[in-house]
């Protein structure tokens, strides 16, 4: 007989949504006190803020010395989008997409900026095989798919010596894996993912092989002033050192330095990817105790950390959206689970945030309530039948 009992234990938090994402744990709005609210950013309490985030962004990810980390508008896709209108055009190009974001890029790139690209893409659940792309192009990708729940493993496919720049969209893998830095070119990412910051800012980080290419190109189109990183053919010092294009919040700018100290108390790094790492594991070893859900990611090794996607595989179920929203509002009623129903333009299923901020204990909570809902779903079918 189905199981449909309530679960007793409830998660502390419920929030497990890809974006924004939850807080660092015990956060309190009394922690932004220090922020200099009502004051310019160019004043300097405000530039010595923004400086403060980029080298603590520096120091916890271990970015090379060498490389500029600039704060940006428009959150991560403002970087990328930086990145793409600055520096592409000046050699072919490769585009690689196994997810929604990753095919956005590939719209700006071939529709946008009129490139002529070679596309690779993968479905859901898979990604490109490396071992083909060409990286004397510039090569744009993202490193964990947020929508499919599936990451590049490692950064062993390319090449040390390559002609082209790896421009790769890390947002929802920064600060919860580890990244190749002398394998990346362009990374970007935004504050409200891993590290659960406030949303509209992203980061821009560039190696010296990037800047190279700004200072000795020009695109064919005209770029817009958010965009321009350049003037008379240098770089633009200041925007790597806090003088931000355009005004930043600096209530989000506190908030972001809340987290990073508090990612530094823990451990820095590798305590991060261990979180995430064990969170995962948490739903890895739910789904292997149960042969009516799986990883949407058909390899393990692909497997996201973070962004874990799931798929309802029983064959009772007819309609896999109706389904998988359904039990996705059950938990929400149940205030045991918010915002975790899978991507919009991703296969029917759930979608649950496993990154460094959420704790273990609340996803093993969370397990439980899983199995209830799809019991209750199941039940409902039949009783519907």
């Amino acid at each position: 007989m189905t199981d449909l009992t309530t679960p007793a234990a409830r998660p502390a938090n419920p929030r497990f949504s890809s974006g924004p994402c939850a807080k660092i744990p015990n956060f309190s709005l009394d922690m932004l006190a220090d922020a200099p609210l009502g004051r310019s950013h160019r004043a300097a309490v405000g530039k010595a803020k923004l400086k403060q985030a980029i080298d603590l962004t520096r120091e916890v990810l271990g970015v090379p010395a060498d490389y500029r980390i600039g704060i940006v508008p428009g959150s991560d896709t403002g970087a990328v989008e930086m990145a793409l209108w600055s520096l592409l055009g000046a050699r072919g190009v490769e585009m690689l997409a196994w997810e929604s974001f990753g095919a956005g890029w590939v719209t700006d790139v071939v529709k946008q900026l009129k490139l002529d690209a070679t596309v690779r893409t993968a479905d859901y659940g898979d990604i490109v095989d490396f071992a083909q792309v060409d990286f004397d192009r510039d090569v744009v990708f993202t490193w964990n798919g947020t929508t499919s729940g599936v990451r590049v493993p490692n950064g062993d496919a390319i090449p040390a010596e390559r002609a082209g720049l790896t421009i790769c969209d890390a947002t929802s893998a920064a600060f919860a894996m580890d990244l190749p830095w002398d394998k990346l070119d362009v990374v970007t990412f935004s504050w409200q993912k891993v590290l659960g910051g406030e949303g509209a800012h992203g980061i821009l980080i560039l190696s010296p092989r990037a800047v190279e290419r700004l200072e000795s190109y020009t695109p064919a189109w005209p770029l817009p002033k958010i965009f321009r990183m350049t003037k008379g053919g240098k770089l633009i010092e200041g925007i790597f050192v806090g003088e931000t294009i355009n005004t930043p919040s600096m209530l989000a700018v506190e908030d972001y330095l809340v987290a990073l100290n508090w990612a530094k108390a823990i451990g820095g790094l590798p305590a991060l990817v261990k979180r995430a790492t064990d969170n995962a594991a948490v739903i890895d070893a739910f789904t292997a105790r149960h042969d009516w859900i799986a990883n949407l990611a058909n390899d393990p090794a692909t497997a996201s950390t973070t962004s874990v996607c799931l798929k309802f595989t029983d064959p009772r179920i007819t309609d896999g959206a109706a389904f998988a929203k359904a039990v996705a509002k059950r938990l929400e009623k149940e205030g045991v689970a918010l915002d975790i129903g899978a991507y919009r333009d991703a296969p029917p299923g759930l979608r649950i945030w496993c990154g460094s901020t959420v704790e273990t204990a609340d996803l093993e909570a969370l397990m439980p309530w899983i199995e209830w809902a799809f019991n209750a779903e199941i039940a409902a079918l039949q009783a519907a039948a």
